[in-house]
């Protein structure tokens, strides 16, 4: 059985980001086998999860607790739990918890009622979010911007589609290089890869101010940019 200290209404607030959220007990299961109870250490995970999905969201988010009956959630962690399942900030979702009980080895899983609480969210981004973002590199069709004066290119210009995303469509070149600018024409300005040059996932990878040189899919075609501020990841589709 699963318990919360509270199921009030909860507006999570980045001032109370090292604050408890919540705080959920459970029973223990008491596995028995023939011979009685079971003297094996029982694992628990918290699985969190929107309503109607039933648990089955593969971006549902877990927490493994190990041995102890009770998990107090920290506001910041919670809060990033749900970004990272896609979830709006500043806007109520529904939202459920459950907890798994398993033996070791993930054996013999069993399943806790379901506790709901309305929680809202705040936005949370890995980096400042700028007003604007561009892309230069010589996988671009305009190549590298000097930023000498002339304006920025709208062929080449982002478009802001939520709070901290980013999108565009642009034909990148195989196998050359190209870096995210917050500020048109400006090297000090810059974001690129976590890595040394060119050593990117080109499918997707995190991103960093003054990283490295990203490369470029190695078909040349339309793509879709995506750069996310909230997770520090962006995409090329």
């Amino acid at each position: 059985m699963l318990s919360a200290s509270s199921t009030a209404a909860l507006v999570l607030l980045v001032t109370n980001k090292n604050n408890v959220a919540v705080t959920f007990n459970w029973t223990n299961p008491n596995y028995q086998f023939t011979s009685g109870i079971s003297s094996q250490d029982v694992f628990y995970t918290l699985q969190i999860d929107t309503t109607n999905s039933n648990f089955t969201n593969p971006g549902k988010a877990e927490i493994a607790i190990a041995k102890d009956l009770s998990y107090g959630i920290l506001v910041g962690d919670l809060n990033s739990k749900l970004l990272a399942m896609g979830l709006l900030e500043n806007v109520p979702h529904n939202v459920e918890f459950r907890l798994k009980a398993t033996l070791v080895n993930s054996t013999v899983p069993l399943y806790s009622n379901v506790v709901k609480i309305v929680i809202t969210p705040y936005l949370d981004v890995v980096y400042p979010v700028p007003a604007n973002l561009y892309i230069t590199g010589s996988a671009t069709p305009a190549s590298w911007q000097c930023g000498c004066g002339e304006p920025p290119l709208a062929s080449q210009t982002f478009t802001k589609v939520s709070s901290s995303k980013f999108e565009l469509n642009l034909v990148l070149s195989a196998g050359n290089s190209y870096l995210f600018l917050p500020v048109y024409g400006s090297w000090s300005a810059k974001y690129g890869g976590t890595g040394a040059n060119n050593t990117n996932n080109v499918n997707g990878d995190a991103f960093k101010p003054n990283g490295g040189d990203l490369l470029a899919p190695p078909v040349t075609k339309s793509y879709k940019i995506t750069v996310d501020f909230k997770t520090g990841q962006f995409t090329v589709q």
